[in-house]
């Protein structure tokens, strides 16, 4: 009994559908398929380029596992204690816009916080609070500095201290760790760097905008002078937030003979 459809021709000739190819004993879509029938779809013997032609990124990074995870734990505590600064002012600054301003950032670097907490146990199988550590003594001082001013009428120098000085530091150490980190082994770190690294521009950005909106007397920018060169007096002394190797290893100075 004929098939249903079959060509009475011939057994072996279908009646292909419209607008296809017809071959023996089997209809294609195209005729460039009919050439391909029995085509090797992939050829097992010859081994996979690890990579795709157009990916160049490299493997290695600057960066081993101890490194990361003791940087990452030096962004968090950095992190935390600037949360906490920023969260205790909003209380205490007078300047309603100053106020709301510190009130959304406080919730940025919390947020910056729980991520490297949350990155932590992924890159070493250690408690993360054990890694949450400043980078040195130095930086716990320049903290301590920045973290200090708490009258009312001191918000230039509180602004000035975060938004000049810190926020700078953590763009560039974030940064540096986001550019010298392998893009293979390291994705993780990189997906969180580069949130954090995009509200580090634009705290910075609102900070300073609002430092520039009050320092409208010789004598504001003075002070404003003042506080800035005090506390990178500080922070050159720490090296930065991840210590002297922040932006790398620390240039030797070659002695003159």
């Amino acid at each position: 009994m004929a098939r249903p459809g079959a060509d009475p021709v011939g057994p072996d000739r279908w009646i292909a559908p419209h607008g296809a190819f017809e071959g023996r004993n089997r209809h294609y879509l195209t005729e460039r398929s009919s050439s391909r029938e029995n085509a090797v779809v992939t050829d097992h013997t010859k081994a996979r380029a690890p990579f795709a032609p157009w990916d160049r990124r490299e493997l290695p990074g600057l960066f081993t596992v101890e490194d990361s995870a003791r940087r990452v734990g030096n962004y968090k505590w950095a992190e935390m204690r600037l949360f906490e600064a920023l969260g205790g002012w909003v209380a205490t600054v007078p300047e309603l816009d100053v106020k709301m301003v510190l009130g959304r950032h406080t919730y940025h670097h919390a947020w910056h916080s729980e991520l490297w907490h949350k990155r932590l146990p992924e890159l070493r199988e250690m408690n993360p609070d054990r890694l949450t550590l400043p980078a040195n003594d130095a930086f716990v001082t320049f903290m301590d500095a920045v973290r200090e001013p708490e009258a009312p009428d001191l918000t230039i120098e509180k602004l000035v201290g975060v938004y000049r000085v810190l926020i700078p530091r953590f763009i560039s150490a974030y940064t540096y760790h986001l550019n010298g980190t392998s893009r293979i082994t390291d994705a993780p770190t990189i997906r969180s760097l580069k949130f954090a690294l995009q509200d580090e521009f634009e705290d910075w950005r609102d900070g300073e905008m609002l430092i520039q909106s009050l320092l409208d007397t010789p004598e504001k920018i003075r002070r404003a002078a003042r506080r800035q060169e005090e506390l990178e007096q500080l922070v050159l002394a720490s090296g930065g937030i991840a210590g002297p190797g922040s932006l790398g290893e620390p240039a030797q100075e070659e002695s003159v003979a």
